[in-house]
């Protein structure tokens, strides 16, 4: 009966283990994985760029709904606004199809498929326009390339 009793306990205690393991693991993963990454909303990009010394000067003043995420820990970047018109600002290149790296961060709010999309270079930035919705990205790899090939101030 005691037998009985401690399998019973045991295999009790396993699935418990187990069924926290299974809950508790992807949420520590997301934490894990996005604890140096901030996002924020501003009315304009004149607001944006007040706000945060690391949005693109590039960014026009009279951007409108923009969205900006950054990791906190590098170069990776991304950039959603709305646009006066459907014009890329000024300081971004059109490229027929620039080799444009990964986008390495998420937000629900910027489309996974971005990638396949560039076909403008604003800075580091990668871009393309979606009607008058610009959606821009930096990689952290390109952010670091720039950095070393500056002077040390």
């Amino acid at each position: 009966m005691i037998r009985r009793s401690v399998i019973l306990t045991i295999a009790a205690v396993v699935s418990a283990v187990g069924l926290a393991v299974v809950v508790a693991l992807p949420a520590a993963a997301d934490w894990y994985g996005n604890r140096h990454q901030e996002s924020d909303a501003y009315a304009t990009g004149a607001e944006a760029k007040s706000a945060r010394a690391s949005v693109p000067r590039w960014l026009a003043d009279e951007a409108e709904s923009v969205r900006y995420a950054m990791r906190t820990t590098g170069g990776d970047r991304l950039l959603k606004a709305t646009l006066p018109d459907e014009r890329l600002p000024d300081g971004c290149t059109t490229e027929p199809r620039p080799q444009a790296q990964e986008v390495a961060l998420k937000e629900n709010w910027f489309p996974k498929d971005a990638r396949g999309k560039a076909t403008a270079r604003c800075g580091l930035y990668y871009a393309y326009m979606d009607g008058t919705t610009l959606y821009a990205w930096q990689h952290n790899d390109d952010w670091l390339r720039a950095e070393r090939s500056e002077p040390a101030r």
